[in-house]
């Protein structure tokens, strides 16, 4: 209950980022798809200029680059080390401004958990280097056009 008030603020903070002045509308998750979604992975809103998930990581992941995408975590449960900036080792593009490699050189290491928030900007790498046990997390991308 406790991760509701900043995650509704998390939120509110990127529709507002995003969305154009006058904007009507409005998009209604329900609570069991928003569980599903930290239990597995999955999309809660999809729109031309943001997309909002929810993630579920039980071990570490590759690293990636996106050219055109801010991304906002926002950590419900659970703890990860993560890194970010530096440069990007075996760097490979894996889809349209989008690159993955697998180590990161230079960099800053943070200890994310439980009610933390993580702001990456477009062009910079990041990467979930250790999971321990699981992490449970929104994620919010701000697409550039």
């Amino acid at each position: 209950m406790r991760f509701l008030l900043p995650l509704a603020a998390l939120l509110t903070l990127a529709v507002m980022i995003a969305a154009p002045v006058g904007s009507a509308g409005v998009t209604y998750v329900p609570h069991d798809k928003v569980a599903a979604a930290l239990g597995k992975g999955g999309s809660l809103v999809t729109a031309p200029d943001l997309l909002v998930s929810g993630s579920h990581r039980d071990k570490a992941g590759q690293v990636e680059l996106h050219e055109k995408e801010t991304d906002v975590l926002y950590v419900v449960d659970g703890a990860a080390t993560f890194v970010t900036g530096g440069k990007m080792v075996g760097g490979k593009t894996t889809g349209p401004g989008q690159l993955m490699g697998s180590d990161i050189e230079g960099g800053q290491t943070h200890h994310l958990s439980k009610g933390d928030v993580i702001v990456i900007p477009a062009m910079t790498p990041h990467w979930f280097k250790e999971v321990p046990q699981s992490i449970s997390y929104y994620v919010v991308k701000v697409l550039k056009p």
